[in-house]
């Protein structure tokens, strides 16, 4: 591999909006995310819905429901 071209691989924290955090490596010092394994409803076994703008409601009130 050619010297000096390569980014810095190290120590990077994930964080999740669940208040999750965890160590991992990355070419970046730290990685937001929206969803994580402590909180993903295929992990946890419980539903979630995460609404994004309001769609779940458009979708609702598109299709009629309450």
């Amino acid at each position: 591999m050619k010297e000096g071209i390569h980014p810095k691989y190290g120590k990077a924290i994930v964080r999740c909006a669940c208040g999750e955090t965890f160590e991992t490596r990355s070419t970046v010092s730290q990685i937001n995310v929206d969803i994580c394994s402590k909180c993903h409803p295929f992990f946890t076994g419980r539903q979630k819905l995460v609404d994004a703008g309001g769609r779940v409601d458009k979708f609702k009130k598109r299709m009629g429901q309450k």
